[in-house]
Order: C-alpha cells, then structure tokens, then sequence
C-alpha cells in the first residue's frame, strides 16, 4: 500500500507541476507578487497532498523567527519536500540554482519567470559575485532569497561544506540570514519512489545579524544550528529506504 500511495503521489506531483509552471509563465507579464501567489499555491497543494496521500504530516516551528525584511534563507536540502514547503512558509521569494533547471520543458518555463538565480556551479567565484550582484538588487526589491548552502541534496546524518555566497549576500545587504533543519528525509529518501507516513518538522530558527561577523563566521554558526538541530529531530528516524 505504501508503494501504491508513493506511485499516486509521484503522479500528483507531477500533475501539479506542469499546472503551476505554466499558470507562473503564463502571468509573467504581471507584477511578481501575482506569479508568486501561484507558487505558493504550489506549495500548499503538495503540503495538502503529501498529508492526504502519503501520511505525510508537518509542522512548522519557529515563524516567530521569520524577519519582517526581506532576508536570505539558508535551508537543508535532502529532498523534495524542502522545496515546496518553503514557498508555503515565506514571503515571496526566489532561488540560487543550477542553471540547466531551466532548461527543462513546463518546470523550466515556469521557474525561469520566477527570477532565479540562475548560476553555472563550476564557475567558481565568478558564481559567487552572481549571486551577490543578483542577489543584492531582489532583496532591495524585497524578494527573499532561498539558498541550499550544500549545494545538492544530501542522505539524512550527512553533510558537506556549507558554501559561503549566503552569508556573503546577507553581509553585503545588510539583512538577516534564516536557518532551517528539517526531518524530511527520515521518510522521505533522497533517491527512489516509497515515503512512508511520518511527522516532518519543519524548523525556523533564530535569525542572525550577518552585518556584524565575517561571513565564515556566520556560516560556521549557521552550519552548526541546522545540522545540531538535524541530529535532534531526527531521533528514532533510520533512512533506510535507499
């Protein structure tokens, strides 16, 4: 049952995708604020669908901790779930991403005209001054901006460097840095099809002020919150789904 279940909802994922991906390329000639209505919608609809189909249960703590500026999120990445959660969570936002996303038929279409940031990851540094530049000018617009600091999804109890153009970014527009850890990969595996039912926390926490330190040093910190936090949601979960 639980494979028959994981199968609908792939399907359901899917579906949903292709809906909103044209509904936001179709409103490209509209502010922002309207494509960004359809994303969240997006958002919602999976959380919805994850809950109904899969057994997929959320919570989300810590919105107390969500600035009232527009900010830089730097979120754990080890599923998909993470990606739909947050449009549902924050303000209207944008993404730092791999550049060959866009190329893809429907979703491309749709997540081009949500104005990513779109990057070649074996550019180095030149990457990183994109990221700034770009970056820089949609929080003065007030667009967050959503960052996987490791760069690629990562298997539950893992992690890697955490890559330093976030807190760049934060330190250059003087805004907040936001971390979140979540547990969707302790039913959610990073590859293959079964999720089996299960409460994801999704964990908000204390913003920080990244004007004031070296962007090293918010990195270390920002590091060490999301994989302390990681370790603790995680208790009595096994990723052994594959």
């Amino acid at each position: 049952m639980i494979w028959l279940r994981s199968l609908f909802f792939q399907i359901y994922f899917y579906a949903t995708v292709c809906f909103f991906s044209t509904m936001c390329f179709l409103s490209y000639p509209f502010p922002y604020a309207m494509r960004f209505r359809f994303a969240k919608m997006w958002g919602h609809t999976m959380l919805w669908g994850g809950r109904v189909i899969c057994g997929l249960e959320y919570s989300i703590e810590g919105e107390e901790n969500i600035p009232g500026e527009a900010s830089v999120i730097l979120i754990k990445h080890t599923t998909v779930f993470e990606t739909y959660a947050q449009l549902a969570v924050f303000p209207p936002q944008t993404w730092v991403l791999k550049r060959e996303l866009k190329w893809i038929p429907i979703f491309g279409w749709g997540l081009a005209s949500m104005r990513p940031i779109a990057i070649n990851r074996s550019a180095g540094r030149s990457a990183i001054t994109q990221v700034i530049e770009q970056g820089k000018a949609l929080l003065a617009d007030g667009v967050w901006i959503s960052i996987f600091p490791e760069g690629t999804r990562m298997p539950l109890g893992e992690t890697k460097r955490y890559g330093i153009s976030g807190a760049v970014l934060a330190k250059e527009a003087g805004c907040p840095t936001v971390r979140v850890a979540h547990n969707a990969g302790a039913v959610w595996p990073r590859r293959g099809l079964r999720k089996r039912p299960g409460l994801i926390r999704f964990c908000i926490g204390p913003q920080i002020d990244a004007s004031g330190r070296p962007p090293k040093e918010t990195n270390l910190i920002v590091q060490e919150w999301i994989e302390t936090k990681m370790r603790e949601i995680s208790v009595g979960y096994k990723d052994d789904m594959g």
